[in-house]
């Protein structure tokens, strides 16, 4: 039996909702193969991810963290392959209102990490699921980055042993619509279907 720790980012700034946060409290409970997701809301504070991550991995041991954040004006799901040691909002304040600028997300820590998740098989799982799904360099600056790279930073650096990963997503249809800007979204049903596939995916590929 094992856990895959599935952690979608709150409504932040502009946004009043957030499908990361609904895709992960909607997959709660859900049966991957031998796995069940947990799927829990995280803070976009980039102080309180660390203790929060922490003690998430301590309570549920999990074989896989995978993250979950919104890409506004993306038009597929996008798997990220590198989380980077910086911490710049660009202008764009976290939910406590700070700015960090040309800041590590660990002081000391390396340059970068890479995804332990199997991304390529994963997006041709995701694929033949008739998801729109895309590999995407790196995560960012902002909260998106800083889960993937504080999640793996973790894992390298602890007794913990666990996989970990970030998938951005983007807007709902409904989202989309209440913002009446044409702007590009997926039906939250696909971007729960192309999640479950990458994961089974995952969970079957040591």
């Amino acid at each position: 039996m094992s856990d895959i720790l599935l952690a979608g980012y709150e409504p932040f700034g502009e946004f009043e909702r957030n499908p990361a946060r609904q895709l992960a409290i909607r997959l709660d409970g859900d049966r991957i193969g031998d796995a069940t997701v947990i799927g829990r809301e995280f803070p976009v504070v980039f102080d309180r991810l660390r203790p929060e991550l922490e003690a998430a991995v301590d309570e549920h041991d999990p074989e896989i963290v995978c993250g979950l954040g919104l890409a506004a004006g993306r038009n597929a799901l996008s798997l990220e392959r590198v989380g980077i040691n910086l911490r710049d909002t660009g202008g764009i304040p976290d939910n406590d209102d700070r700015e960090p600028v040309d800041q590590p997300a660990v002081h000391d820590g390396p340059n970068a990490y890479f995804t332990t998740l199997p991304v390529r098989s994963m997006k041709e799982a995701m694929l033949e699921a008739g998801v729109p799904t895309t590999l995407s360099t790196d995560a960012g600056t902002h909260a998106c980055n800083n889960f993937l790279y504080l999640t793996r930073h973790l894992a390298e650096t602890s007794d913990r042993a666990f996989r970990a990963g970030f998938v951005h997503v983007p807007f709902s249809h409904e989202q989309a619509a209440a913002r009446d800007d044409g702007e590009p979204s997926l039906a939250l049903e696909a971007m729960r279907d192309g999640l479950l596939a990458g994961l089974e995916e995952a969970v079957g590929t040591p």
